[in-house]
């Protein structure tokens, strides 16, 4: 608690004030969180606040007034959707903190009920709840909480996500709610996109899934590799159960995706024994959580339990404590990126932070910086965004040297030293100079990275030491690099010498796709450029479409469709594809399109990889698979339809036969390519 006095010693006056200045807090936060999804404080801070605004609230009742905060639920509906009536209101859900609490959670339910219950406990997915309606086994609304009485309508946006069936397999008519959430992963890839082209970075998955599901164009939220987790059904007399741990696997059944993680506890010693189990377990998961939610498991009882104005008696959630160190910054590094953008990230003393060795962590861009007024010197407290991010939390003001210096935001870029701009409002600082070394040499970096050209042996150190010796400057140079300039790279001698002309020579027979994610253009990636070139074929193709052909790709938003027709028509563009024509660089498609394998034994699965393989690089059975229409992801989840193993596999090998999920050895899955 962080009120300036104990409660008992307060006067009314006093608490009423505090109350008062407590909810304007709070409902600013609320405000950035809820509605605008860029939340300014951690989700503990706002707790704490929270906490201390119930206690004066419970202490002195006359002052709780009906447009408390505490009488509310979630945000605002937003311009541009349609407002959507919930027949049974979205509740939000009570937080406790400590085994006291959920002590005091428990006998409360006994008290009301008159003997010990059995409770169904929960992962608390970090994530946005949704409501799902089904008529005669169709989906025909799906919407967002919003403030527990009218959400959004956002059927459209819901049905891009492959874990929302669009037909059950049963005809029913019935609403289930659950949480639309980002896996870590996607979160990841998301803000590396987001810093490449200078927009403003999510703050954690929650907030990342908040905006993605949030968007007039579904086209955007299709890209954004969204999941879903449904726990509830509205009516379960629809569903013939008496308990929650049956919904849940009746759900399952219906082609719902829940979490397999839910235990059913007899009584509080069980419920401590699975927090402390994913407490340890949570930065392994593959999705974020900040907690767990018990709720009474039968559900004659809830319903005879009740609810309040807010929240439901019969569930609670354990909030977990956030993970947080404090390190001293030693230096502020800014970097440019292959884009010009200029980053700047902390360099800090190590720590131990979720399992890792922690030294350094992005403040993104200036404003970020400026906000969080993070200066040389400074102690500050570290956590991981989404368990997987370093971010630094705040300033520990109090510790702060007398003589720390003033904040230095630079005018001019780092590498080349001209002029910094703001680019169209945005809020990274950018170098705009296309002769910038720092922007030549990421970008030929990524020209020649696995996910691109898969130039083997052509990593960062020797692209930089090529250029250094002005061996290369633009793509096509990688082309004409000759034995004699790759003896004077450190440890080359001849063997290493002729296996970087040879992968070079090879990668010019490369398709279509890895050229253009090589190009490095704005909001394309490897799945992006695969589908590009499936589309045009040709690289003539894409430099002659239109906004509107790019446009009608699928997946391709309008702000994408615009990127690439600028960048394709572009003279630039035109002088760089000429000159990787005239060394030989392939200009085509080389890969069958998905849809000649419909019916395939891969097509639409979700396949992840593990293990030493022996016949393939891991990228060879990638494509392998996804010209055969899988999609190959990097972690097992219990929507994963099949994993294939090589030897000495381990966890994700341990957790598809925990789960059930189908395993393929290589030369099983080498049968089934071939068929």
């Amino acid at each position: 608690m962080s009120l300036p006095k104990k409660i008992t010693e307060l006067s009314v006056e006093e608490a009423n004030q505090l109350a008062q200045g407590l909810r304007e807090t709070l409902d600013h936060w609320s405000n950035l969180y809820y509605t605008k999804d860029a939340p300014e404080v951690e989700d503990h801070v706002y707790d704490e606040k929270y906490e201390d605004l119930l206690a004066l609230e419970k202490a002195f009742p006359e002052i709780v007034n009906p447009d408390s905060i505490t009488q509310r639920v979630g945000g605002e509906v937003l311009e541009g959707f349609t407002k959507v009536t919930h027949e049974e209101p979205m509740l939000s859900m009570g937080d406790v903190f400590s085994r006291d609490e959920l002590v005091e959670f428990d006998n409360r339910i006994q008290k009301n009920i008159g003997h010990p219950v059995e409770y169904n406990v929960e992962l608390k997915i970090d994530g946005l709840a949704i409501s799902l309606v089904y008529e005669n086994g169709k989906l025909i609304q799906g919407s967002t909480r919003g403030d527990g009485n009218i959400g959004e309508d956002i059927t459209k946006n819901l049905k891009t996500i492959k874990s929302v069936p669009e037909t059950l397999t049963k005809p029913l008519s019935f609403e289930v709610r659950g949480e639309c959430f980002m896996p870590k992963e996607s979160f990841a890839k998301l803000n590396e996109q987001q810093l490449e082209e200078g927009k403003p970075v999510f703050a954690n998955p929650r907030n990342a899934a908040a905006g993605s599901l949030r968007q007039l164009d579904s086209k955007v939220t299709k890209k954004r590799d969204l999941d879903t987790f449904i726990y509830t059904v509205v009516e379960p007399t629809v569903l013939n159960v008496d308990y929650q741990h049956q919904a849940i696997q009746a759900m399952a059944e219906l082609g719902f995706n829940t979490n397999p993680t839910q235990e059913v506890c007899a009584n509080l010693d069980e419920v401590w024994d699975y927090i402390a189990k994913y407490e340890g377990q949570r930065d392994e998961l593959p999705y974020g959580i900040d907690g767990i939610v018990l709720k009474v498991n039968d559900l004659h009882l809830q319903q005879e339990l009740g609810h309040t104005v807010k929240v439901p008696r019969w569930e609670i959630a354990y909030k977990f404590p956030p993970e947080e160190e404090a390190t001293v910054v030693r230096d502020i590094e800014w970097t440019v990126g292959r884009t010009g953008v200029v980053t700047p990230t902390a360099v800090m003393d190590p720590v131990k932070l979720a399992g890792t060795t922690v030294s350094r962590a992005t403040l993104n861009n200036v404003d970020q910086l400026t906000a969080k007024d993070v200066h040389i010197g400074d102690t500050v407290l570290l956590h991981k965004a989404g368990d997987i991010i370093p971010e630094i939390t705040r300033v520990v003001l109090e510790k702060r040297p007398d003589d720390v210096g003033a904040l230095s935001i630079p005018v001019d870029c780092p590498s080349c030293g001209k002029e910094l701009v703001h680019l169209n409002g945005e809020v990274a600082l950018r170098c705009i100079n296309p002769d910038c070394p720092a922007q030549i040499v990421a970008r030929l970096e990524h020209f020649g990275s696995r996910n691109a050209m898969n130039i083997m042996g052509l990593g960062p150190k020797q692209i930089q030491q090529l250029y250094a010796k002005n061996f290369i400057h633009h793509f096509d140079d990688l082309y004409k690099l000759t034995a004699d300039q790759l003896a004077q790279l450190d440890g080359f001698k001849e063997k290493r010498v002729n296996n970087l002309l040879e992968a070079i020579d090879s990668s010019r027979q490369n398709s279509l796709e890895r050229l253009i994610n090589g190009l490095g253009i704005q909001g394309v990636g490897t799945k992006m450029a695969r589908t590009l070139a499936e589309a045009f074929e040709t690289m003539d193709n894409l430099m002659k479409a239109t906004v509107e052909e790019f446009d009608e790709v699928d997946t391709v938003g309008e702000t994408l469709a615009n990127n690439l027709a600028t960048f394709f028509q572009s003279e630039a563009a035109e002088v760089m594809i000429d000159e990787l024509k005239s060394v030989g660089v392939n200009m085509e498609y080389l890969g069958p399109k998905v849809t000649a394998v419909e019916g395939g034994y891969f097509n639409d699965k979700k396949v992840v990889l593990t293990g030493k393989l022996e016949h393939f690089t891991r990228n060879e059975l990638r494509e392998k698979l996804m010209n055969q229409g899988a999609n190959v992801v990097g972690s097992v989840s219990k929507k994963t339809d099949l994993v294939i193993a090589g030897a000495d596999a381990g966890s994700k090998l341990t957790k598809a036969q925990d789960l059930g999920i189908d395993v393929l050895n290589e030369e099983e899955a080498i049968e089934k390519l071939e068929q």
